[in-house]
């Protein structure tokens, strides 16, 4: 319109064209589909460059219509012309070739004809406008890099996110995998120990008050097997014996598990309205045996021993049943046996161990023994297990559980867990005595669910400690995988300790299916894998995936690993293979009074000397 003001109208009309015709050209190319490749991008990307020079150009024809630069209308146009430049190189961020083939022709011709034209002012003017165009050609490539950057990043990040949403998602597989294979039983698919605990105390809890019967199965006849066929017989006559129970009690809503080796147990609601039910159905499963393992030509009898019980946890009814089972297996073959009042009578030696506890602490009769962990690099001694051992007088050594249990049951749970903790510092100050490597070695000791459950264990630790003078670091504390999840107050305790310098341990990890969720917890600095999956490592695939999976979690984690049961060379070659670093078993040492364990550090630094 100003050339046509000017009376330039063919020439204003004629560029009005060329300018619409330029625009709707780049307009269509914009629109266009092209190859989704490097290739395709990349010819497009010329398109684009070639046109932006033609309209680039058609605005090189700007002089055209103010005589060179030279009429009134000059200063008009040369805003125009830097505008639409700054305009192209704002807009065309993206792809600096586009923005610089656009603004190169009509910059460069005003240049020119500015030069042309003559006169201080308009040379000054056209060098200025090779500076502006200067300017805006870097801008466009600062631009450009901008825009890559920012693209690599955001592609960078997004595989990033995809590479985190893969890994997420594998990790929660093996998580699911590791959940099934820590509550399950590798070999038959039923639960394992672990696995069905926890599910008949969840029945338990779901039904209070209600009786509940619990079957404990032992195979008689089950080593003549092994021996006879070899061990793969045997874990083909187990699979059977899994499948033919979960048959035998698809009605009745049973839980079902291996308790181990050839030892299946079950759990269900008992009718008291039918006392001999529980009998019955043991006598017939009995009867039913031998016809389920006759296609696998295995000639085997069975043991049964029954508790039932309205108010026991699933730990005591075990306990019951176990009893039964050993009077049903003297009497021979094929027997069952559900506690009565004779078996109960065997369960007053309990209570000869709950008399006789506090005589025997204050008699320090109570000692603890000590088994080395090792590190499986150097075969030095890294820390040791404080073991409770106690000779009763009546009934000779008494498993540490059933001190424990004894111990809650007459109140005595503290003073033990005290008592325990007295020894312990005592060995450590013995361990400072005797110097070299053992100066520095920290004691571990174990805690069970019920001093969990029942005493501050977090200050009664801490302040026998300090009492003592010895270094929280020196204290590690054992605990299983159901007390580091088990309630808040349980938590809490942990962090107290672990804040307070004690190392907190998770004991048997691997054998439940909170696992995994063990370790969420920031307290944890160690764990010890169960012996159950240290035991024949060699040759069980299975079980090299699953101890393999622990210690690369453990790395990951910061956590130390430790092999628990390391028996043989083999379990150990095949861990120190899987980067296994710590390591406990009757392979290096069983538990010893603390002199003997001193002494066999002693030769064994020797050896390694």
């Amino acid at each position: 319109m100003v050339a046509i003001h000017g009376g330039l109208i063919v020439q204003g009309v004629l560029w009005f064209v060329l300018s619409l015709v330029a625009n709707l050209l780049r307009r269509m190319l914009c629109r266009q589909s092209f190859e989704d490749s490097a290739s395709g991008v990349e010819r497009q990307l010329r398109r684009m460059v070639v046109a932006a020079v033609a309209s680039g150009g058609v605005w090189a024809l700007v002089p055209w219509l103010c005589a060179g630069y030279t009429s009134d209308q000059t200063l008009f146009y040369l805003v125009v012309v830097c505008g639409i430049c700054a305009g192209a190189v704002s807009y065309g961020i993206a792809y600096a070739a586009v923005p610089i083939g656009f603004i190169t022709p009509p910059l460069l011709t005003t240049a020119v004809c500015l030069t042309v034209a003559g006169g201080f002012d308009r040379s000054c003017l056209a060098a200025m406008v090779v500076v502006y165009y200067t300017g805006l050609v870097r801008a466009a490539m600062q631009s450009e890099r901008g825009i890559r950057s920012g693209c690599r990043l955001k592609n960078e990040a997004t595989a990033m996110a995809a590479q985190l949403g893969e890994a997420h998602d594998a990790l929660q597989k093996s998580t699911r995998r590791l959940a099934v294979r820590a509550s399950h039983d590798a070999l038959t698919g039923l639960l394992n120990r672990e696995g069905f605990t926890q599910a008949a105390t969840r029945r338990i809890g779901e039904r209070p008050g209600r009786a509940h019967c619990l079957f404990l199965f032992d195979l008689d006849g089950f080593k003549g097997v092994n021996d006879a066929f070899g061990h793969q017989a045997g874990d083909h006559v187990l699979q059977d014996v899994a499948r033919w129970l979960e048959r035998e009690l698809d009605g009745l809503q049973a839980t079902v598990g291996r308790w181990g080796g050839d030892e299946f147990v079950v759990f269900c609601d008992h009718d008291e309205d039918r006392a001999q039910a529980p009998a019955a159905l043991a006598q017939s499963l009995i009867a039913s045996l031998p016809g389920a393992m006759a296609s696998s030509g295995s000639h085997m009898g069975m043991s049964v021993g029954i508790a039932i019980s309205r108010d026991a946890d699933v730990v005591h009814m075990i306990s019951l049943a176990d009893e039964a089972l050993y009077e049903a297996k003297r009497a021979g073959r094929n027997r069952c046996r559900i506690v009565d009042d004779a078996l109960n009578k065997r369960l007053a030696v309990r209570r000869d161990i709950e008399r006789d506890l506090q005589d025997a602490m204050a008699a320090r009769a109570i000692r603890l023994w000590y088994q080395p962990i090792v590190s499986l690099d150097t075969l030095r001694v890294h820390s040791l297990e404080a073991l409770l051992r106690w000779d009763h007088p009546r009934h000779g050594r008494m498993p540490p559980e059933q001190v424990i249990f004894a111990a809650a049951g007459t109140g005595l749970a503290e003073a033990l867990l005290r008592y325990i903790v007295e020894e312990v510092c005592a060995a450590l100050r013995e361990l400072d005595a005797v110097g070299g490597d053992l100066a520095a070695v920290p004691i571990a000791l174990n805690v069970s669910p019920r001093e969990m459950a029942q005493l501050a264990v977090d200050r009664l630790v801490l302040g026998s400690l300090e009492r003592e003078g010895i270094a929280a670091r020196r204290l590690k504390i054992e605990i299983t995988e159901e007390i580091a999840l088990d309630t808040p107050a349980a938590r809490g305790c942990l962090n107290a300790l672990a804040a307070g310098g004690v190392t907190i341990v998770v004991d048997d990890f691997g054998v439940g299916y909170s696992s995994l969720a063990s370790l969420r917890d920031h307290y944890v600095r160690q764990v010890k894998i169960d012996r159950s999956f240290v035991a024949g490592l060699g040759g069980s695939s299975g079980n090299r995936v699953l101890v393999n999976a622990i210690v690369q979690l453990g790395r990951a984690l910061d956590i130390e690993v430790v092999a628990e049961g390391i028996e043989t060379v083999d379990e150990l070659d095949v861990l120190r293979t899987l980067g296994c670093r710590l390591g406990q078993g009757y392979h290096f040492a069983r538990p010893a009074p603390l002199p003997e364990v001193v002494a066999w550090a002693a030769r064994r630094r020797t050896a390694t000397a």
